[in-house]
Formats: structure tokens, sequence, C-alpha cells
């Protein structure tokens, strides 16, 4: 997977695709996880964390930072070379939730047998929370009530193909 350019995957009218084009491999998600819930910001602490390899890592990260989900800012510690390390900006952020999701269709759909290694909580309260879709009166509607239609943005396919 090569530097997205994504300035012309941006043109791509699937909000899905081009979501994709710059989070859709394992790798990324999991640097996002990391980046997210375990608030790991330096290369070589994705690196070890992760297992994975420097050059996959650098890529995965210039992907992000390029689609403005994570942003580079230097640091230097004493005696040594400047370094960056990569923080989530708000974009960044929002992708929690769908970190989130992911982890409550594995908890679902994929439990490991010893049990969850994350639960989400409420902060204020420590009450157990789920991701759902909520309406814009703040009521959570079951998912198989909620209809997605296509708008005039939507591609017009071809009958014949």
């Amino acid at each position: 997977m090569g530097t997205v350019n994504v300035k012309h995957k941006a043109e791509e009218v699937c909000s899905i695709a081009r979501t994709l084009d710059i989070v859709g491999d394992k790798w990324t998600f999991l640097i996002l996880r990391e980046a997210s819930l375990q608030e790991v910001t330096r290369f070589a602490d994705f690196r070890d964390r992760l297992g994975i390899a420097p050059d996959m890592l650098s890529n995965r990260l210039n992907i992000l930072v390029d689609a403005d989900v994570m942003e580079k800012q230097p640091y230097r510690e004493p005696g040594a070379r400047t370094r960056y390390s990569y923080h989530l900006t708000p974009a960044g952020e929002q992708l929690l939730l769908v970190l989130a999701a992911l982890q409550q269709w594995g908890d679902e759909n994929r439990p490991p047998a010893s049990g969850p290694s994350v639960l989400r909580r409420s902060a204020d309260h420590g009450r157990p929370v789920r991701v759902a879709f909520v309406d814009d009166t703040d009521t959570v509607i079951p998912a198989d009530s909620v209809v997605f239609s296509l708008t005039a943005s939507a591609p017009v396919m071809d009958p014949r193909s």
C-alpha cells in the first residue's frame, strides 16, 4: 500500500471507499487503537507494541498524516537528534467511535474464550456503554430500523452493466 493521493481520492462519491483508502488495513487500525486507547505517540513505541516493520509503520503514519488524521510534532531528548511524535487530530479522535464499533462487534461475534480484554464504560458513572445509532433527539434506534437513503450525489448505475 503506497502513499494515498488524498486529494484525488476525495473525489470519489462513496464515503466508505474514501475512508477505506486511508484506514482500510489491519495495521492502520492497530496504530489508531494504540494512539486512541493507549495514548501512544512515538514511532518506536508503535513499532515495539505492534511488532510492525519500520517501513510499514512509516508508510501507514505518513498516510494518516497526509489525510489529516494524525499530525507530526517534533521532539528532542537531551543529546539526541530531533524526532517526531504522532498525535491524533480532531478527525483522528472521531475514529474512536469506529474502533469502539469494531471492538463491540468482535466482542459479540468473535469473543475470546477468556472474555473481552477491554470494557467500554462511561467516565462519570462507570456504566457499560455500547455503540449505537442515535437520532437527532438522542433516541437510540435499533440497527434494523435504520434506513440508508441515496441522495442526489449517489452515482447513477447503468442498468446494462
